[in-house]
């Protein structure tokens, strides 16, 4: 197994957890949770947050891992997002919860009643627009795509990028530019 790359690796857990394959699940976990576990950490900011954030993605991970396409993005991108995703509902229930504490019982239904919420419009749009970017992330070069997707989903400065992937720091920047250029006309397609 030592021939095969990482990404190979992971694919091929990722397969076998979307046939219910409990021992991929674990192994699967044991190679990527400490990296996610840092993500989610940077996400919601309290270690024992995180650890629920990391529970509620492999248990999300486990639901939806036959949706998983690896011609779309890398095993572990695509992990990292539902970790961030799960990370930002965490924090939304935190504050939606803080908040219903706080409000007395007409509160709570007068602004549900105003429709504070997202219409059924609004979520279809954010759907498409999230294929589209999947869509035009996938036109990206293998290392550009990498570039771009650990500048924004990590939130790691350009240096911050050229250490941790051993490059120079020109290079690092000329491949986010391109990158940011070449997703702007892409999505300017779908728009």
């Amino acid at each position: 197994m030592n021939a095969e790359s990482p990404d190979t690796q992971l694919i091929a857990l990722i397969d076998r957890v979307a046939q219910a394959d409990e021992s991929a699940l674990r192994e699967l976990y044991e190679l990527t949770s400490s990296k996610l576990y840092g993500v989610a950490v940077r996400v919601v900011s309290n270690r024992n947050w995180a650890e629920d954030v990391l529970q509620e993605a492999f248990l999300n991970i486990w639901r939806i891992a036959g949706d998983y396409k690896a011609t779309l993005s890398p095993p572990m991108a695509w992990m990292c997002l539902i970790v961030r995703s799960r990370g930002l509902d965490f924090l939304r229930r935190r504050t939606s919860e803080r908040a219903d504490a706080a409000l007395e019982l007409d509160d709570v239904l007068s602004d549900t009643l105003e429709g504070d919420s997202a219409n059924p419009m609004d979520t279809a749009l954010a759907g498409e627009q999230a294929w589209a970017l999947h869509q035009c992330l996938s036109q990206l070069d293998n290392k550009q795509r990498e570039v771009v997707s650990l500048a924004y989903m990590r939130d790691l400065s350009h240096n911050e990028l050229a250490e941790q992937l051993k490059l120079p720091l020109g290079t690092v920047k000329t491949w986010i530019r391109r990158g940011l250029e070449q997703l702007r006309g892409c999505m300017a397609r779908f728009a």
